[in-house]
């Protein structure tokens, strides 16, 4: 593939990855000149213990710290305004969001609108959000959403069902300490929901129409890995190899989705989460099949090296046979990961409502990033054969 535009990355100043990476915490805020962090984290986690185990270490350093364990799945709006009061309560120098998703997007929402005036939803994407504020070191503890290597984080307005995407350099953390030892303590639901989040984010960001060369590497390394070890993690939660694997396989997709974008199935996946409270890696999963089925044709090519990559096609399929062989197995994973469908969950969407969630699917610009744009109507056609 020929490069024809200026490849644009942002990613965090420090990276330290593997197990134990969480034990350097206070010699990577030594090296940022830090010293007074906010942690931004959830009650699930402190009552795991997964929090002492990073808190020991500030305090054997010396160091002082704050809690706000507020953070809820699928962060809101007034979760951002609940960290902002939080942090200006203290002398802070930095933030660390600690957890999956929803804490490290929760931090990076608290850094930068305590520095840029209105309301989160007024820097809602296509907007950049450039002014940062206090830096933020990520610590994830799920191998799926990949925040803490990109530029963008997901919030929920509560007064408007949606949720946003917000992007720019201010998303983005300063640190990323990534310890896939938090993982195994996962059930085996969110294992799955998480490794298949990282999967989407492989396969989106390479067939992306602002993939390039750069990003296609991340991506093609974590849709093997992902593939090679979702469901080993799934049936056996203490498989170190599969859950580091997991792990690295994230952080990879995160770099390659975070600097190519996604494209339709997170466009679709976030109404889904507004509306009806799905976790953001299930609507992935339940969007993935449905989604890749109906691209295919305008990127068989890059479909193809997907199957290929995953081992679900050999060098001798022609293309489409590959593209074939990927949508069926992408539909067998879900059977194996015991994904359910919207109404199995017992959630009922009118041609109201899926008209709407296709307005807004529109409205965030993923699909645009899409080998095959889809029209609205296209759009609610593809939520009614997923719904099930």
């Amino acid at each position: 593939m020929t490069q024809t535009t200026v490849g644009r990355v942002q990613s965090p100043r420090i990276i330290r990855i593997g197990a134990g990476a969480a034990l350097e915490l206070a010699d990577v805020l030594a090296q940022l000149g830090l010293s007074s962090p906010l942690i931004v984290t959830d009650k699930g986690l402190v009552a795991l213990g997964h929090l002492a185990r990073i808190t020991d270490v500030l305090e054997a350093a010396g160091l002082p710290w704050g809690l706000f364990d507020e953070v809820t799945p699928d962060p809101t709006d007034a979760c951002v305004d609940a960290g902002l009061r939080a942090v200006g309560a203290g002398n802070y120098d930095c933030i660390i969001g600690f957890g999956g998703g929803s804490p490290i997007d929760t931090a990076k929402a608290v850094s930068f609108m305590a520095v840029n005036p209105g309301h989160v939803r007024d820097y809602k994407a296509p907007a950049q959000i450039d002014r940062c504020g206090l830096p933020v070191i990520a610590i994830p503890t799920t191998g799926g959403t990949g925040s803490e290597m990109t530029r963008w984080c997901v919030i929920t307005d509560t007064e408007n069902p949606e949720k946003y995407n917000l992007s720019g350099l201010a998303c983005v953390a300063t640190a990323a300490l990534i310890d896939w030892t938090f993982t195994t303590t996962l059930p085996a639901r969110i294992t799955a929901d998480t490794a298949v989040d990282s999967l989407t984010h492989a396969i989106e960001a390479y067939v992306s129409r602002r993939a390039f060369p750069y990003t296609d590497g991340f991506a093609l390394q974590a849709m093997p890995l992902i593939a090679d070890h979702v469901r080993r993690a799934y049936a056996d939660p203490e498989d170190q190899v599969a859950r580091e694997a997991l792990m690295q396989a994230a952080s990879q997709a995160g770099m390659a989705f975070s600097n190519a974008s996604v494209a339709l199935v997170h466009g679709m996946s976030r109404p889904i989460g507004a509306h009806f409270h799905v976790a953001h890696g299930l609507s992935n999963a339940m969007l993935l099949p449905v989604v890749t089925a109906f691209s295919v044709d305008s990127a068989r090519d890059r479909y193809a090296t997907c199957a290929r990559v995953m081992g679900v096609a050999s060098d001798t399929d022609s293309n489409t046979a590959a593209c074939a062989k990927l949508v069926e197995a992408l539909h067998r994973l879900n059977t194996d990961l015991a994904v359910p469908t919207p109404s199995s969950l017992g959630h009922k969407a009118d041609t109201d409502m899926l008209v709407l969630m296709a307005k807004q699917a529109l409205a965030s610009g993923s699909p645009q990033n899409n080998p095959r744009v889809p029209t609205g109507a296209e759009i609610v056609k593809l939520y009614e054969i997923m719904w099930g």
